[in-house]
This record gives C-alpha cells, sequence and structure tokens, in this order.
C-alpha cells in the first residue's frame, strides 16, 4: 500500500472495463452522441405530425408619408399614413410524405386603427383558411428523410454500442500494459536480489578458482544493469499508470495494482455466424444503405433542378371585414385563390447536365466504395475469428512454456551453486524465464483483445451468446 496522497486499488480487466465504459471521457461522449441521434430521430418524428404555430403583428405604429398614384390620371403624390395596425392566428401545418406537398389551416384577426384627420378602427378576419402548396416534378425530401431518418438514428445506437466496445478494447490494452510494466518492474527487483546473491557466489568461487575472473565480472556487470532496469521499468509503470487512470477517468492520486486472471472462458467462434451477426448488428451494413440512398437522393435532386419546375397553390377559406369587432364575423364571404406556376429551362450551357452527372459519378463511386468495403469487411472478420480461435491453445501452450523456463532457470540456478553451471548458462536460463513469462501475459492480453474486437465487430457476446444492446430510456433519462 502506498503512503500519502496515493490510494492503492486491486483491479481485474473486466472490473477495468467496467469502470471505463462508465466514467471515461470517451464513454460520456458516445452517450452526447447517441442522445443528440436520439432527438435528431425526435424532431424527425414530430416533421411527420401536423405543427400548431400562434403569429401575430402586435403594435405595429406608422406615421410617414406615402406615394400613391391616382388610378384616374396617373399623377403621384405623398399622402399622410398615421395608424396602428395589430393582428395575431393561429396556424396548423402538416407536411405530406407521399406528395411532397404542405397544407396549411389557419384563422387571424387584424384590427387598423385610423388617427389623424379621419379618425376610425376597420377589423378584417379571416375564420378558417385552407391553404395547399404542392410541387410538381420536384425533388420530395420529404419521402427520402422518411428512408434515411430512420437508418440514421438506428446508426446512432449502433454507433453507441460500437464506441462502448472500442472503449473496452482500449480498457484491455491499457490494463494489459500497466500489468506487462508491473510484471517487469518485478521481475528486475527479484534478478536484481537473485543476482546479488549469485553474485557473492561467484566472488568465493572466484577466490576458489572456480570462476574466471571474466565470468564474475560478467554477474557485477549484470547487477548494475539490474539496478538501471529497476528504474527503467518503474517508469514505465508510472506512465502506464497514467494512461490506465485518465481512460478510467481517474485522477493521479489512484494506482491500480492489475490483477491478472489466467482462468481464460472456453469458447469458439464460427466465422459465418460471426459475420451474420456483423451484417446484422453493427453499424457497417447501415452506413452502407445511408450512403447509398444519400447518392440516390443527390441524383434525384439534381434532376428535379435542373428540369421542368412546377407549383400548385391553392386557398380557400372565408374572410369579412367590418368597423366592429361583430361585423368582422358577420356574415363572412368565401375566397378561393388558385394558380399554377412553372419555370421551364431552355438553354443553361449545360449547367444542369453537369450537376446530373457529377451526382450519377458520385453515385457509382458510392457503389464501388460499398462493395470493396464490403470484402474488408468479410477478410477483416474472417482474420479476428482466426486469431481467436487460436489464441485460447496460444495461452494454454505459453504457460506451459513459461512453468518450464522458470523451472529451469531455478535448476540452473542451484547447480550455479554447486558449480556446476557457467554464467552463460545462468543468464541464457534467466533470459529465457523473463522472456516466456512476458510472452504469457502478452498471449492473455492478445486473447482479450481479438475477444473485445470480435464483440465489436458484431455487437455479439460469444460467451453470453447474446446481441448487445443498448437501454435508451437510461442514457437519454427518462
Amino acid at each position: 500500500m502506498l503512503t500519502g496522497r496515493i490510494s492503492a486499488q486491486e483491479m481485474t480487466l473486466n472490473q477495468a472495463v467496467a469502470q471505463a465504459r462508465a466514467g471515461s471521457v470517451a464513454a460520456l461522449e458516445a452517450r452526447q452522441a447517441f442522445i443528440s441521434s436520439y432527438w435528431a430521430w425526435r424532431a424527425y418524428r414530430a416533421s411527420r405530425l401536423p405543427a400548431l404555430y400562434l403569429y401575430g403583428n402586435l403594435g405595429n405604429f406608422n406615421r410617414s408619408l406615402t406615394l400613391l398614384q391616382n388610378p384616374e390620371d396617373g399623377t403621384m403624390k405623398y399622402v399622410s399614413t398615421n395608424n396602428l395596425q395589430n393582428g395575431v392566428g393561429l396556424q396548423a401545418r402538416q407536411n405530406i410524405v407521399a406528395t411532397g406537398g404542405t397544407l396549411d389551416i389557419y384563422t387571424d384577426l387584424n384590427r387598423i386603427d385610423q388617427f389623424g384627420a379621419v379618425k376610425g378602427i376597420t377589423w378584417y378576419s379571416q375564420p378558417i383558411t385552407l391553404s395547399y402548396r404542392q410541387p410538381l416534378f420536384a425533388y420530395n425530401p420529404f419521402k427520402w428523410d422518411k428512408l434515411i431518418e430512420p437508418k440514421e438514428y438506428e446508426k446512432g445506437r449502433r454507433a453507441y454500442i460500437d464506441a462502448m466496445e472500442q472503449i473496452s478494447v482500449d480498457a484491455a490494452a491499457a490494463f494489459f500494459s500497466l500489468l506487462t510494466a508491473f510484471e517487469d518492474e518485478r521481475t528486475a527487483r527479484e534478478n536484481y536480489e537473485s543476482t546479488g546473491r549469485m553474485c557473492e557466489i561467484a566472488r568465493e568461487r572466484l577466490r576458489l578458482g572456480s570462476v574466471t575472473r571474466d565470468e564474475y565480472l560478467q554477474i557485477e556487470l549484470r547487477v548494475l544493469n539490474d539496478s538501471i532496469a529497476i528504474n527503467e521499468c518503474a517508469t514505465r509503470v508510472r506512465e502506464a499508470q497514467m494512461m490506465l487512470n485518465s481512460l478510467l477517468g481517474y485522477d493521479e492520486s489512484r494506482q491500480i495494482i492489475p490483477v491478472l486472471e489466467e482462468t481464460l472462458p472456453t469458447c469458439q467462434a464460427d466465422f459465418e455466424q460471426v459475420l451474420d451477426k456483423a451484417l446484422s448488428n453493427s453499424r457497417f451494413k447501415i452506413d452502407n444503405e445511408i450512403n447509398l440512398l444519400n447518392a440516390r437522393s443527390a441524383v434525384e435532386k439534381a434532376k428535379a433542378e435542373g428540369g421542368i419546375s412546377m407549383s400548385l397553390n391553392a386557398r380557400f377559406g372565408l374572410s369579412k371585414s367590418g368597423i366592429t369587432f361583430p361585423e368582422a364575423y358577420a356574415n363572412p364571404l368565401d375566397q378561393e385563390v388558385f394558380g399554377l406556376s412553372f419555370s421551364i429551362p431552355i438553354f443553361d450551357w449545360g449547367q444542369a447536365r453537369g450537376r446530373i452527372e457529377k451526382a450519377r459519378a458520385a453515385e457509382e463511386v458510392a457503389k464501388a466504395q460499398v462493395r470493396q468495403s464490403e470484402n474488408d469487411f468479410r477478410r477483416q472478420i474472417f482474420s479476428v475469428v482466426g486469431q481467436f480461435n487460436k489464441q485460447s491453445q496460444q495461452c494454454s501452450v505459453s504457460r506451459r512454456a513459461a512453468i518450464i523456463a522458470r523451472e529451469r532457470h531455478e535448476l540452473v540456478m542451484d547447480k550455479f551453486r554447486g558449480g556446476t553451471a557457467s554464467v552463460l548458462e545462468l543468464n541464457t536460463a534467466r533470459a529465457e524465464s523473463d522472456a516466456a513469462r512476458r510472452q504469457y501475459i502478452t498471449d492473455i492480453g492478445n486473447f482479450w483483445n481479438y475477444y473485445y474486437t470480435l464483440r465489436q465487430c458484431a455487437l455479439f457476446d460469444l460467451i453470453s451468446g447474446e446481441d448487445l444492446a443498448v437501454n435508451e430510456e437510461e442514457l437519454i433519462g427518462k
């Protein structure tokens, strides 16, 4: 246990991963990105529902000279304007997804107070008005939003799970980096103590003549090098500790003591199953679908903007004016407004065609990129599955190798004490033991790296046999 303000805590890999997923900055960023996707989805769903607006124009006072033309003789003159206008209305709007049109229903009331030489009040009401605008031969954004937005939300959901699994991968890497540094420091200290004892033995054997001066100096030099190695390993431990603390959301006052769990889960990955899960669960496939939809949408938009533009506008309702409020609503008159506006390009120097061909080229590039990414994705899955399936056996072999190398080192040390082993044999046995132990830890780290990488690729847990999910209500704080 460290003294002072630094507190030590033993931690397993599972605990480190859980803490990183809960307290790291990357986890916070992933949650906020998902929340952003969620509210974008909510905004899209709201855009498909009727929207209600209150609008108005209050306290609009106008006292000025206005230029008017006499309709009889065409003369122009300035007349004095002195009035106050107020108006308020209520409007409901509904976007029509199938056609791209917009339907409005509104009611409003306006009042004009006239000042100056001629005073008076005028009311104008529109009790109910129905307005519809329908673009013809135009790009329909509502149709494409209906295709893309649900996929964007699903992409955000999967991207969150993917980001959390990346945190698991990073946490495992940082955990084993610290564990390796700890093991190196422990080994360096053990070697320093062991070499010190061997140096004393070699000094006595030098006196007896069973060890040459050169061999004795080799061991003495090893003692000095082991002393230096302890300091170097301590520095690497500190660096790895700071890296892991940063990932876990801890400050420098916390010291993590990594605990190696040597029991590995017994599971094998089937390539076809993992690939199927990856295509159905991960964001890879939905990313490709969105890219293709956006490319198709851009082509359709370019075609629509370069061709005939027509818009149908219609308005039906009631209206009435009067000098009193009741008169403004008594026996209102019906009103109908209908019209068709259009624009037909005759010659644009090829601008429309250029935009269309550019969009088509981008669509072809998107299709080619999707095909290429699918091949790369399959190769990635195949590679990770193969590495994971052989890694458990690799860990068993390297564990046995570490045990054998450790035992051999101890035997050579005993022989050296008895005078039947040389310094070279002792150094070789120690180097092999250190390397075997380090390789064993590396192999276990690789096992968990492949495991979490497979989880990230397929959003599927091989151990539990379940798809990875996200608790949306918990994330958005419902």
